[in-house]
């Protein structure tokens, strides 16, 4: 089946050629990194996100496996493992699309418009519909911690030591800023 293998290659190299830096992993061209940045004018301006990619050997008639590998606040997007609920690649996937398809249209469109009916990320979610601003503050405050691209190699080594203080920090500013602080 070389037509495949063949399609995943020059997909793969598309977005060498682009604006993206792709890191591979292991020999194969199944498994790479991409650098992905935040859209413009959105809460996620300025944020570098290493997205996992996953190619099945189907590929592109089976659609890729997407996630975030450092953190991300989004309601479609699971926090600890960064898996993304994106239709389009889950269910209504085609080979007429492609990787760049992914990282120029879904990916961007999933950050500009999050869907806070269906979570993968319920405090995301919530927070979304319960005040926007604050939502869009906090997603802001994950950017400016987890999604910097000067560390975006290194952040992966520190985040099991930062987490319990992050949450700690985070719970308690965004419970004062919506609900006030209640002692238990």
């Amino acid at each position: 089946m070389s037509s495949p293998s063949k399609r995943r290659e020059m997909d793969v190299m598309k977005l060498m050629m682009g604006d993206y830096k792709v890191e591979m992993i292991n020999d194969g061209m199944h498994e790479f990194y991409v650098e992905f940045n935040g859209p413009p004018n959105s809460p996620y301006d300025g944020g570098v996100w290493k997205v996992r990619v996953e190619l099945p050997d189907a590929y592109p008639y089976k659609s890729p496996s997407i996630g975030f590998v450092n953190k991300i606040f989004h309601p479609n997007v699971d926090e600890m493992s960064g898996s993304v609920c994106l239709d389009v690649i889950n269910q209504t996937w085609s080979p007429m699309f492609d990787l760049i398809n992914v990282f120029e249209v879904f990916l961007p469109q999933l950050l500009l418009y999050p869907n806070p009916t269906d979570p993968l990320n319920g405090e995301a979610a919530a927070l979304m519909m319960r005040d926007r601003n604050v939502y869009e503050q906090k997603v802001k405050e994950y950017c400016a911690r987890y999604a910097k691209a000067e560390d975006i190699g290194t952040r992966q080594q520190e985040e099991s030591s930062d987490d319990e203080e992050l949450s700690e920090d985070e719970y308690a500013s965004s419970d004062e800023e919506v609900a006030g602080h209640a002692d238990p």
